[in-house]
């Protein structure tokens, strides 16, 4: 059976191109590859902004139709009582402890960036944890659009045989993956 090696870029509908790009330049560094006019290309009704974090063409790709006429959303996902299903966030990891801590007291500093939750321990095990899971540590802020973006570190991996491990590599036992 072929596999699926790994979840590479996230395309967002915007409404306002040019702000969308500026904030994930400006506030999550990211670098603008290509920008394109809608119909540029016969089948692609949208403009398109393809941006990256490392050396890959995209990670991130901005998606506005010009004709959209486009209404505000509910800032939090849970005051959204009615419409169509959303994501709920996507998320952006950093190397280590360190540089999340970092990020957040840059991200705070500014003054412009709304935060809507965190810093939180992502955790059941651990005693200083919410009581959720993951194992890692994240806060949540909101972009112009009010799309909710996760800023994580320190993820759980999963062993060959299902348990959980810490970050720094502690085993922890009692947990297990429901599928190998």
């Amino acid at each position: 059976m072929a596999l699926i090696k790994r979840m590479q870029h996230f395309a967002l509908e915007v409404a306002d191109t040019d702000r969308a790009i500026a904030w994930y330049r400006d506030v999550l560094g990211f670098k603008l590859t290509e920008r394109h006019e809608a119909h540029e290309v016969a089948g692609i009704p949208v403009e398109l902004a393809f941006l990256r974090l490392g050396d890959v063409h995209h990670e991130l790709v901005i998606v506005h139709n010009p004709i959209k006429r486009y209404t505000p959303k509910s800032s939090l996902p849970e005051l959204d009582l009615e419409g169509p299903p959303m994501f709920h966030h996507f998320a952006f990891e950093c190397d280590n402890r360190n540089d999340w801590l970092e990020l957040e007291a840059q991200l705070r500093a500014r003054g412009d960036v709304q935060f809507v939750r965190g810093p939180v321990l992502h955790s059941w095990v651990n005693p200083r944890g919410d009581g959720s899971w993951g194992e890692n540590e994240a806060f949540y802020i909101l972009d112009p659009d009010g799309h909710r973006i996760e800023v994580f570190c320190n993820l759980a991996m999963i062993d060959p045989d299902g348990t959980h491990r810490t970050a720094d590599g502690t085993r922890m036992e009692g947990t297990k993956t429901i599928e190998m």
